[in-house]
């Protein structure tokens, strides 16, 4: 464990509470909840009419006094770069980590930098974390960043039932052998890696055998455990991420009777061409899979919400812990998804595209002053929470990192906001929208332009319009389409254990570095 110098006078005289009230007798606390490809299907974000049922507890917490940011977007809309770009304050396009294959320490840009968690050990804070905060590379999940880190004990409640488990590379549905023939991966799967089976089912064991409860019940004992420093405790949950297999009682919360199919238009992706007339997109095996069998297609969102409602208990569970603590007065919880995530829409699965349903992600923030559920419509992004929680706790200010500290929008949640929303999938491709248009520009000279208030599903492509207004807005957020790409950072090799610049000791070498 480290020592650092506690700059707890710093934090007791610069706190201030949110709306004006006096300062608090102690700083702030930091609950900080990540959850592994949540996208908006949480009841509070209204993604779907059935998720009503996946999410209680999390809007049970919005509604007894939270703020949800009803149109926050991720920095990349794939695990890896959307973490390193949250934790580092830096977009993707300055550090090279647009993909789940570059490791964050491999970045020039960030190896001289504060993570997110460093920054606050620096200036006071004891920080701890379990589960999946930053993305597990080989030898590297970020352990190297906090104070006290757990590893956990893998639990997989048992693992899968085999006799029934649904797999699209096995083409089993329900343990049995599909009768149509199997749909061959054509490389389209979302950023989830070659590994990453599109596959669901029951497990053996109950939730208490599972990673992600063993991961919230080592949070719920932290908030029992007196500390004389300000915490910092992330925790990260791994589900709703695939594979979604989870205890059999999730799956019944949600009977696919009940289960509601997005809306699907036939063609959608046909108004999508390149420069050279070419259409960009089509549908991917995931989606090609499910099609065979509008009972299969509800199986795949059943798992979905089977393993948001895992996702969901853990939440909870964390939560009425630090209700019953006693930080629970002075502490700021943030509730986060890394990116959202397709479920039929734009005819496929999983993430890794600039579309809404994989750049959008919940996003809650709750501040001990706060009694009641409020909502922002403003456009955000998960690379303006590094600067919001410096300034929320009163630390010195950190003018190297990204986005901007939307604490403001804690006190007024419908304050002008001019500022647009950028989410970056490549080098030298990217999104960029505000409330109601939104504007996506990739590295092949692709353009596609939505407006989302007569258009939410992003079915019509107006990039091409000739219509004024249109040309308008369009003209309006391409000026704030980056205007640098860094080099990618070169993939690390998964053969070679982690081995890597750092691979010394990462935790020596950045004791060593003028760390900034």
């Amino acid at each position: 464990m480290r020592t650092h110098i506690a700059c707890i006078g710093l934090i007791l005289t610069s706190v201030a509470c949110l709306r004006g009230a006096e300062a608090p007798r102690q700083p702030y606390n930091i609950l900080f909840i990540a959850v592994d490809d949540l996208n908006d299907w949480v009841g509070t974000f209204g993604g779907a009419p059935q998720a009503k049922s996946a999410t209680p507890n999390i809007d049970r917490f919005i509604d007894s006094g939270a703020m949800a940011f009803q149109q926050a977007s991720c920095a990349a809309p794939v695990c890896a770069p959307s973490r390193a770009a949250l934790l580092s304050g830096m977009m993707p396009n300055r550090t090279g980590v647009y993909l789940n294959t570059q490791r964050f320490l491999d970045s020039t840009a960030v190896q001289t930098h504060l993570t997110l968690p460093e920054y606050f050990s620096k200036n006071g804070y004891f920080t701890l974390s379990t589960g999946k905060i930053f993305h597990r590379h080989p030898g590297d999940s970020g352990q190297w960043a906090w104070d006290l880190w757990f590893d956990g004990d893998g639990g997989k409640g048992g693992g899968a039932d085999p006799n029934h488990v649904t797999s699209r590379k096995k083409n089993l549905v329900d343990g049995e052998t599909n009768v149509v023939p199997a749909v061959e991966s054509e490389g389209d799967e979302g950023g989830e890696g070659e590994g990453t089976d599109f596959a669901w089912g029951p497990t053996r064991g109950g939730k208490e055998e599972t990673k992600d409860w063993k991961a919230a019940e080592w949070a719920v004992q932290q908030l029992a455990t007196p500390r004389d420093k300000p915490f910092f405790l992330a925790l990260g949950i791994s589900k709703p991420h695939l594979t979604w297999f989870v205890p059999q009682e999730y799956f019944d919360r949600h009977p696919l009777e009940g289960i509601t199919l997005p809306r699907i238009l036939d063609g959608d992706l046909n108004d999508i061409t390149t420069p050279s007339g070419a259409v960009k997109f089509k549908p991917t095996s995931d989606f090609n899979w499910a099609m065979e069998d509008p009972k299969l297609f509800k199986s795949a969102l059943q798992a979905y919400l089977a393993a948001t409602s895992l996702a969901d208990d853990c939440v909870g569970h964390v939560l009425d812990a630090l209700a019953k603590s006693p930080a629970k007065d002075n502490t700021i919880v943030v509730i986060w998804g890394d990116h959202g995530w397709h479920l039929g829409e734009k005819q496929r699965f999983r993430k890794f595209t600039l579309w809404a349903e994989s750049a959008r992600v919940p996003l809650i923030i709750r501040t001990p002053d706060m009694s009641a559920r409020t909502d922002s419509p403003r456009a955000v992004n998960l690379i303006d929470l590094y600067p919001t929680l410096i300034d929320l706790c009163g630390l010195p200010p950190k003018t190297n990192i990204d986005g901007r500290s939307i604490a403001p929008l804690l006190r007024d949640p419908k304050m002008a906001w001019p500022y647009p929303s950028i989410t970056i999938n490549a080098n030298g491709s990217a999104c960029v929208h505000d409330e109601r248009w939104y504007f996506i520009r990739y590295n092949d000279g692709t353009e596609e332009f939505y407006d989302m208030e007569n258009d939410p599903m992003q079915w019509t492509n107006l990039a091409k319009s000739d219509n004024p207004e249109i040309i308008s807005h369009k003209d309006r957020l391409a000026r704030s389409f980056p205007t640098s790409f860094v080099p990618d950072v070169k993939a690390f090799d998964k053969g070679d254990n982690g081995k890597g610049p750092l691979d010394m000791g990462i935790k020596a070498v950045r004791a060593k570095v003028n760390l900034q």
